[in-house]
């Protein structure tokens, strides 16, 4: 039987991490802006994609860490794995790109990534792989639209989601609202020495069930539940968390 030490971590394409994320990921969704593409095999195939790429609003993300060079960071954008992917299989894919970012992009001191607590789960991936959680903040920019899509606020200033002549806010103002729920922001320092220039508190995971966040594979928790979640040997392939950018979206979205 496959463990997750019998997975292979190596760059691919956009193309290939596309095609992953559009055929596992929850959201069936890319991120345009995605420049760093891991995929994660088991023999050889290709069960898993994790696609990195700067936040789209960077200036307000490097005032996260003082003194963070332009292209000091990455976002983890987008995470999918297959459930054909043995247990913990994200975390060791995670811990295998972060030594090659490390080894080729040394400049890069940390990652930030963000889970997705009103549609798919809290973090207990990144909680097991090292993550500091940074922030949680109750959804304002996940929005349910009046045909049934799911979408991030920031993308109803696009274009293609604009009635000719009407505002930028158009959809907002005729029936969008938020899902309830939370948005959880994680960072990862691949320079241990800029951990202590993080210009915002580190919150203890507890917090997450004091907030009444807690989420795994898209069903609320409570604290019992929660335990369970918390397990890193609960932690198969079939937990693509979301990279949602919620103090972006605000700034962005995973």
């Amino acid at each position: 039987m496959a463990n997750a030490k019998d997975i292979i971590v190596k760059p691919i394409t956009a193309q290939a991490a596309n095609a992953v994320v559009k055929r596992i990921h929850y959201s069936g969704k890319v991120v345009p802006n995605s420049q760093l593409h891991f995929g994660v095999f088991l023999g050889d195939k290709l069960e898993g994609a994790m696609s990195f790429g700067p936040s789209m609003d960077k200036r307000k993300m490097l005032g996260l860490v003082k003194n963070t060079g332009w292209n000091g960071f990455l976002e983890l954008n987008r995470m999918a794995f297959s459930d054909l992917l043995p247990r913990n299989s994200e975390s060791r894919a995670m811990a295998v790109a972060f030594k090659l970012i490390r080894k080729h992009y040394p400049h890069i001191e940390w990652i930030v990534s963000f889970s997705d607590g009103t549609q798919c789960g809290d973090g207990a991936i990144y909680r097991a792989a090292g993550f500091s959680l940074c922030g949680i903040k109750e959804n304002k920019t996940i929005l349910l639209m009046p045909n049934g899509e799911v979408i991030a606020d920031k993308t109803l200033n696009n274009s293609n989601y604009i009635k000719k002549g009407e505002s930028a806010g158009y959809w907002k103002k005729n029936g969008a609202k938020p899902l309830m729920g939370f948005q959880l922001r994680y960072i990862y320092f691949l320079n241990p020495a800029a951990r202590e220039r993080l210009t915002v508190p580190v919150l203890p995971f507890s917090k997450i069930s004091d907030m009444g966040a807690s989420m795994y594979k898209g069903e609320k928790i409570t604290r019992v539940k929660k335990q369970d979640s918390e397990n890193p040997s609960e932690l198969g392939g079939a937990v693509p968390t979301d990279t949602l950018h919620f103090l972006q979206q605000g700034e962005n979205h995973a």
